[in-house]
């Protein structure tokens, strides 16, 4: 059982790293757009973002088990390519990124939102491109709006249960991840070892949250 706890745990941060990495590569252009574009119909890419943070997840992840299945056009093809995303760990890395994106996007938004216009005019004027201007000036000057927004998502991920039940599924060491496994031993009766990955999950939770928390007070502190 300790060997299944390992794997089911590793499997569990895997999938919470890889998600987050996506979603840092993701979230910083869109949030970006989110905030600075004058497109007419930004209200419903925002709309879009956001609904996984009233979605019941459930939803989410029937939906992209329909997309998934090969009955669809969609699984149709990628079945015929050799790629099958339903109960596989790629296919929870999609409905992950899907259902924490609002949990990165956000802070990153809110964060962009407070950079004054005058920075990036100063930047330009200094010669200097719009990717070196947000990659050396802004990004540095928003680190407490992306550590939140890493430790939100990876969080937000190491704890789904509804997208990953549907999608995914219980497969040992390849879908089988914490919360999974929690539901998994309480349904058998096995309160111990339910308790085993729920301390550890709050745990590990607890101390991301704390950490991150200490550094953003102590990062505006150093600023006032």
């Amino acid at each position: 059982m300790e060997s299944e706890f390992l794997s089911t745990m590793a499997l569990t941060f895997k999938l919470a790293a890889i998600t987050t990495a996506i979603l840092l590569f993701i979230a910083i252009p869109l949030a970006s757009f989110l905030v600075f574009s004058k497109m007419r119909f930004k209200s419903i890419i925002e709309t879009i973002v956001s609904m996984p943070l009233v979605l019941p997840p459930s939803v989410l992840g029937f939906y992209l088990l329909l997309a998934f299945s090969p009955a669809s056009a969609i699984g149709n093809f990628l079945t015929e390519h050799g790629i099958h995303l339903a109960f596989s760990f790629e296919g929870l890395v999609i409905g992950s990124v899907l259902f924490s994106l609002p949990f990165m996007v956000h802070p990153i938004q809110s964060a962009l939102a407070q950079v004054p216009h005058s920075i990036f005019e100063a930047s330009y004027t200094l010669g200097k491109s719009k990717f070196e201007t947000m990659v050396r000036v802004i990004l540095p000057m928003i680190r407490s709006g992306l550590i939140s927004g890493i430790t939100l998502a990876f969080a937000h991920t190491v704890g789904e249960f509804g997208v990953i039940l549907m999608i995914g599924g219980n497969i040992p060491d390849e879908t089988r991840v914490a919360s999974i496994a929690i539901y998994d031993e309480v349904e058998s009766l096995n309160y111990a070892m339910a308790h085993q990955y729920a301390l550890t999950l709050f745990v590990v939770t607890f101390s991301i949250l704390l950490l991150v928390y200490t550094l953003n007070k102590k990062s505006l502190g150093g600023i006032q």
